[in-house]
């Protein structure tokens, strides 16, 4: 692969990794399925997009990006708490919802373009950066951040306390915490973080798309279960690096693919057989170890 495709890669896996981290939340910190993120994805995309395309600040889109990802969150939080609707039907109405919300926010437009704007990745060019090299560096910094920031509110007690939510819920509630608002606020903070990655991939391939979070939660999951099979999970901190490590991991395989010439249709036919290969892996190394034994 030419270095520049090297480089692409590499912040894609990053980019994506922040997505990852945020389904992972929901995934293994809080054991709840949650399909929001296949509608904040795109939120985020839209919400930054759409505030640039209007003269806004990159930087703040951003962060607007998260606080609006936060809100989908809030709501699939108070769907599945208040209204004791299952996690999983109460992120797909959140999804479905978002859709609707979207098209409005990008003004009642199904994409919405800022590819002769500057972005929040302008900045690095403008010190002598090339285009990949710009997002490799900022998606390193969002990256560290993000994973110092998650490294140290899970250490928190309302941390410990969502972490214990998602192991036993009513080992935690005979403790005498609420367990719906650590629900909520790990919904908040997985969404948040999502549509935070819309932003930033918005930005980095120039355009928002209504359409554009299809698949996501699968490319999510395909992230932090390689991630796991292949880096371990001996402690937290470890935990959240082989999740980006799978992401990485995830768009070197997806970039081989291609170079080899598959079909672009047939990416997200790949993934799900990726998802479920790394999903089989422990079971299949179980067998082996049987069979060795034997």
């Amino acid at each position: 692969m030419s270095m520049g495709l090297v480089l692409s890669t590499l912040w894609q896996g990053l980019l994506w990794g922040i997505l990852a981290l945020g389904v992972y939340i929901t995934y293994r910190v809080l054991d709840v399925a949650d399909l929001t993120v296949e509608g904040s994805y795109p939120l985020g995309a839209a919400v930054g997009v759409s505030y640039i395309a209007g003269g806004g600040s990159p930087i703040i889109a951003v962060v607007l990006a998260f606080l609006a990802g936060s809100v989908a969150g809030i709501v699939t939080g108070l769907l599945h708490t208040k209204l004791k609707i299952p996690a999983l039907l109460a992120g797909i109405l959140t999804m479905i919802g978002l859709y609707s919300i979207n098209i409005r926010i990008m003004g009642d437009k199904s994409n919405v373009s800022i590819l002769r704007m500057d972005t929040i990745y302008t900045y690095f060019g403008n010190l002598g950066l090339g285009k990949n090299e710009s997002i490799l560096v900022c998606g390193l910094i969002f990256v560290v951040a993000i994973i110092a920031f998650l490294y140290w509110f899970f250490g928190t007690e309302i941390g410990a306390a969502i972490r214990a939510t998602g192991c036993n819920k009513q080992m935690i509630r005979a403790q005498g915490v609420d367990t719906d608002v650590t629900t909520i606020l790990g919904l908040l903070i997985s969404n948040g973080m999502v549509s935070m990655a819309g932003a930033l991939l918005g930005q980095s391939q120039g355009f928002a798309d209504v359409g554009m979070g299809t698949g996501t939660i699968v490319i999510g999951l395909a992230s932090v279960i390689i991630g796991e099979v292949l880096f371990g999970t001996r402690n937290f901190m470890n935990w959240l690096l082989a999740v980006v490590g799978g992401s990485i991991v995830y768009r070197i395989v997806i970039a081989v693919v291609l170079k080899m010439g598959m079909n672009q249709n047939d990416m997200k036919l790949l993934t799900a057989i990726i998802v479920v290969i790394a999903l089989a892996m422990p079971l299949i190394k179980e067998k082996i170890s049987n069979v060795k034994g034997a």
